[in-house]
């Protein structure tokens, strides 16, 4: 089993940055393709980005552009820049070891003035 912590997350104004980290915990992590998924109120869950073991990505429509999915296999960890932020990017971001199935707890991110 795959263990997840999410990390980064915070209050940012509009055209804001942020970088969240997702740092896992286990051997296979390296192997399988981790997902960042976002989850704003009321809404359901979706996905933002992913990125392969080798390092192939994929970006939904709102994300491509703006945010860069990109991992360091030696610290076990996979992060999500997140730049020209807009108020409809609040949610709580979760990331997904696809191997497993693993989420890990979620972090808040919220763009406001």
């Amino acid at each position: 089993q795959v263990q997840l912590v999410e990390s980064g997350g915070g209050l940012v104004q509009p055209g804001g940055s942020l970088r969240l980290s997702c740092t896992a915990s286990g051997s296979i992590f390296n192997i399988y393709t981790i997902g960042w998924y976002c989850q704003a109120p009321g809404k359901q869950r979706e996905l933002v980005a992913t990125i392969t073991s080798d390092f192939r990505v994929y970006y939904s429509d709102s994300a491509k552009g703006r945010f860069t999915i990109f991992r360091n296999n030696a610290k076990n960890t996979v992060y999500l820049q997140m730049n020209s932020l807009k108020p409809e990017d609040t949610a709580v971001y979760y990331c997904k070891h696809e191997g497993s199935g693993s989420w890990g707890q979620g972090t808040q991110v919220t763009v406001s003035s």
